[in-house]
């Protein structure tokens, strides 16, 4: 009775993955057929180009959109860098001393939930005032102030799962608080800091309206916007659009491949008690 139950597990877990898989990957060979139509085919909805326009790929990569990948990269690398930086030691000190009571976690957190066009006035004059705008350093700094919070969050679970007695082990060796963090918890950390980095990357990546503001020069544009610029005033050329979307989803499918088994490893890390 049980190798009859398991045979039906794996069949219908098989179905399962076979439609997610196709429901990933279909969007994704559409959009690569669109990138090689031309301005008709794309309005009439063909769903295979009669003749690939290579060209449209030409074009794209001599575009300002290597450039704005790059920047993205960069600002989105660059603030999950700082942002763990800053929420490690945060996240260590609400979850072992209780800083802030219980009420510090969700203090964070709120100003993260509100419109961030509430903050694009402000932004844009502190980083007047500090001569960063519409620079990568100012951009890469608002992200990691922007999800911080989030890390917080995020890291606090994880550390709320190691026990205690690392830390009087560590104290008893002489270690302060701040060897403690760095020399015992943060290596204990690093599938999760994984994680979250992925996390909070990947949402810097896709960020749009701050990037809008704040980057106004085609030297510091982010993917995102440079991306928008491609619809124009007049009809949009959908299949150079489509190549130039391909091209930015790249880093985010490699960086999923690459950082596989640290990211699973640091989202189920959260699960275990």
């Amino acid at each position: 009775m049980s190798e009859v139950f398991s045979a039906r597990a794996r069949r219908t877990g098989g179905a399962l993955l076979i439609v997610a898989l196709t429901v990933t990957v279909l969007p994704l060979l559409y959009l690569v057929s669109v990138s090689l139509m031309g301005r008709g085919e794309t309005v009439s909805g063909a769903l295979v180009p009669a003749a690939p326009q290579w060209g449209n790929w030409g074009d794209v990569l001599a575009s300002s959109i290597p450039q704005s990948v790059l920047n993205s990269l960069l600002a989105a690398v660059g603030g999950a860098v700082l942002t763990l930086v800053l929420a490690t030691p945060g996240a260590w000190a609400i979850a072992r001393y209780r800083t802030g009571g219980r009420t510090l976690g969700a203090t964070l957190m709120s100003p993260w939930l509100l419109p961030p066009i509430v903050a694009v006035v402000p932004l844009l004059t502190l980083l007047r005032v500090l001569h960063l705008n519409n620079t990568l350093v100012g951009l890469t700094l608002v992200y990691a102030l922007v999800n911080l919070p989030v890390a917080v969050w995020l890291l606090e679970g994880f550390v709320r799962r190691i026990p205690h007695e690392i830390d009087e082990a560590a104290a008893l060796d002489g270690a302060g608080a701040f060897r403690t963090l760095v020399s015992v918890i943060a290596p204990l950390l690093i599938p999760s800091l994984v994680a979250v980095g992925i996390i909070v990357a990947i949402l810097n990546y896709n960020e749009f309206l701050l990037a809008t503001f704040l980057t106004q020069s085609a030297d510091t544009q982010t993917f995102p916007v440079a991306l928008s610029l491609f619809y124009g005033d007049r009809t949009p050329h959908f299949g150079k659009i489509a190549a130039a979307s391909f091209i930015g989803v790249i880093p985010v499918f490699a960086a999923a491949v690459l950082f596989q088994r640290w990211l699973v490893g640091g989202l189920t890390a959260g699960t275990l008690r």
